[in-house]
């Protein structure tokens, strides 16, 4: 961080460059993204069994598959033979094994190796041994979450710690069942920008009145500048006049079971270290999920969830995403114009924080601590 002397009201950013250089992207991935539990699909995408995602992880493709018991394994997409990469496609279906496009070397749902061309003639390989190498998964909140450490941090910890720090306990992120809900709408946005841009802004409402007008008619404190997700359990209400979260503030569905009066007609914005944001109304569940590709670009994944009730009987949600569509359209545009001056000479010792922004700050100090590992 700059050593500038700064006023008592300021506060240090990084420099610019550790938004734009490949190399500290590079340990960003090795020593964030690969070691940390990394939210990777929706469980619910994988189905039967044989259904399969590709994912990015740091620098490592991973396959997530349902395998023949039920269960999410995941797997590294690499083929123990010579390497090559055994699926190209995003996701599909298979019926009982992936085989390698190379040479053929198969390999069925729990990773184990089945078949290889004169594979009999080599009774000494241990199919076991010579499988797909493991990734560690763990099912949360509807979603399975990787983590490539070879000694993976504690999930509760990292995770579940995450969510109780912010609200207080785990009952309350488990008063919305995630698990049980459905996908109403997914966007997906190509971000030409650093993931760590991303995240500041989502963690400040320091530019809330000035970018996010439907947001701020339906939440007024946020119009004060302070992000209400830093005070642990409080959940910034709904204007007086307002009925639902949705973009004209009309009357959205009804709450969800779990809700109790104490969540209703409120909103709770949660950071889920390194790429997880999560946004609770009474309603449904807002849940961002960031894949970062390159120092200056990010694909963010959003997904609505609501009940099974409101998807299956085809109601209209097309308010209650618009009115986060348009928020996170907003914050991506203002990302993207930050992006090309991080490789300003303007911003070569960084910018600054406002008193509202501290805990920017203290994920800087979080980031720093991570990388130089």
């Amino acid at each position: 961080m700059t050593t500038t002397d700064l006023p008592a009201s300021l506060i240090p950013t990084l420099p610019g460059q550790y938004y734009t250089d490949p190399a500290i992207f590079s340990l960003e991935q090795s020593h964030v993204f690969e070691d940390m539990w990394f939210c990777a699909v929706r469980s619910g995408d994988l189905p039967t069994p044989g259904s399969f995602k590709k994912v990015q992880v740091g620098r490592e493709s991973v396959l997530v598959v349902r395998s023949r018991d039920g269960q999410l394994r995941a797997f590294l997409n690499i083929c123990r033979h010579r390497g090559a990469q055994i699926c190209t496609e995003e996701s599909g279906q298979v019926k009982r094994a992936f085989q390698c496009p190379y040479h053929a070397w198969t390999y069925d749902l729990e990773g184990k190796l089945v078949a290889a061309p004169n594979l009999t003639k080599m009774p000494d390989i241990d199919r076991v041994g010579y499988g797909l190498v493991s990734v560690a998964l763990r099912e949360w909140l509807g979603y399975a979450w990787l983590c490539l450490a070879k000694e993976p941090p504690s999930f509760e910890d990292d995770v579940v710690g995450a969510i109780v720090e912010r609200l207080g306990s785990v009952e309350v992120i488990d008063s919305y069942q995630l698990d049980s809900l459905a996908v109403g709408r997914r966007i997906t946005y190509d971000v030409q920008a650093n993931w760590k841009l991303i995240i500041e802004n989502f963690m400040e409402c320091y530019h809330c009145a000035t970018i996010h007008p439907e947001l701020t008619e339906v939440l007024p404190e946020f119009a004060d500048g302070y992000a209400a997700q830093f005070f642990v359990g409080h959940g910034a209400e709904f204007g007086d006049d307002v009925k639902g979260f949705t973009v004209d503030g009309s009357e959205g569905f009804g709450k969800l079971p779990g809700v109790d009066d104490e969540q209703d007609r409120r909103y709770y914005a949660i950071t889920v270290r390194p790429t997880v944001f999560v946004n609770l109304v009474p309603d449904h569940v807002i849940f961002h999920r960031m894949y970062p590709i390159s120092a200056d670009r990010t694909i963010v994944e959003c997904d609505w969830l609501y009940s099974h009730e409101v998807v299956e009987s085809g109601k209209d949600v097309a308010r209650s995403v618009e009115l986060f569509h348009r928020v996170n359209e907003q914050d991506f545009a203002a990302c993207e114009r930050t992006q090309p001056a991080m490789s300003s000479r303007a911003y070569a010792n960084g910018g600054v924080l406002v008193p509202s922004e501290h805990h920017i700050g203290a994920f800087h100090e979080w980031l720093m601590q991570r990388i130089s590992r």
